[in-house]
């Protein structure tokens, strides 16, 4: 009989051992969940705040956006005279227009050629494969500031600049592009495209049919951070364009600056414009940009 009773207490205790393992695990992930949850809350609202006080600086008059920020907080008459003055000037409809070119020529360009080259790394065995790949991910760490000089010959010497070529040109040898695309190409079972081959497909067929089908969400994932990468950058076009009907929106807005001085209402009224775009783009197409990034975008 006590031995009995001790099994039975053996199974009470084993029984309540999951139990006890579940709630701690609940507890657990619960606790997670809230910390996760304020960090989010956290980092929005340092990201919100300066975006917000820009808004309210482009909202206010000029003479009063020179007395500070104070004066900005508590200014409660809005007014769009910034926006109407800019958007009146006509200049910033031929920055978005040169921005728009210079920015989907380029992501368009990149994905072709990056994708080639993620391909070759990818699928091809070939002769010093390792070294190429190892220079590809050493291209990631040079910073594109210490290329402008050498970038500005070049394009001087076959008479580029100050055309829409020569933003174009230097910004397309994307090597993180490349590596992103190496990177979904490498989670494609091989199956398919031994499959193809079998059924006599070339390899420029495999790529074109049967790779590139299946690298939707990575190819849109691309374009998207090509997109804003080439809309956004200051530097290069300010270098190799002087003509102003070419600006794009970065040197435009800086055009804006040294022009107007202190009317810092009409900075702001012009970052935002030039920003907006950016915002759009990114709220319609989030989803394809996580799942190329991460490489969730092939699924089983």
């Amino acid at each position: 009989m006590t031995t009995t009773a001790a099994s039975r207490r053996g199974r009470v205790i084993s029984g309540a051992a999951p139990a006890a393992r579940a709630t701690h695990a609940s507890t657990s992930g619960r606790t997670f969940t809230v910390v996760s949850v304020v960090v989010l809350v956290v980092f929005a609202v340092l990201w919100l705040v300066p975006s917000l006080f820009a808004l309210k600086a482009s909202l206010s008059a000029n003479a009063t956006s020179a007395l500070g920020a104070s004066a900005i907080l508590s200014d409660w008459n809005p007014t769009l005279h910034s926006y109407a003055s800019l958007l009146g000037a006509g200049q910033i409809w031929d920055w978005y227009l040169a921005s728009g070119i210079t920015s989907v020529v380029t992501a368009v360009l990149t994905v072709v050629f990056a994708s080639m080259a993620a391909f070759a790394l990818s699928r091809l065995r070939f002769r010093g494969q390792t070294a190429v790949l190892l220079l590809v991910v050493l291209g990631i760490m040079i910073p594109g500031q210490v290329l402008i000089v050498p970038i500005f010959q070049e394009l001087g010497a076959v008479n580029l600049l100050n055309t829409y070529w020569s933003v174009i040109f230097p910004q397309v040898p994307a090597v993180i592009a490349v590596f992103i695309f190496k990177q979904f190409f490498d989670g494609i079972p091989v199956e398919l495209e031994e499959a193809s081959r079998i059924d006599g497909a070339s390899l420029w067929r495999v790529y074109t049919s049967v790779i590139m089908p299946l690298s939707r969400p990575v190819i849109a994932a691309v374009v998207i951070l090509t997109f804003i990468g080439v809309w956004n950058n200051l530097l290069l076009p300010l270098f190799v364009l002087s003509n102003p009907d070419l600006m794009t929106i970065p040197v435009g807005l800086a055009t804006v600056q040294g022009s107007f001085g202190q009317r810092y209402s009409d900075i702001q009224a012009g970052a935002i414009l030039g920003a907006l775009p950016l915002v759009v783009l990114y709220v319609v197409f989030q989803r394809q940009i996580v799942e190329g990034v991460t490489g969730s975008g092939l699924k089983g």
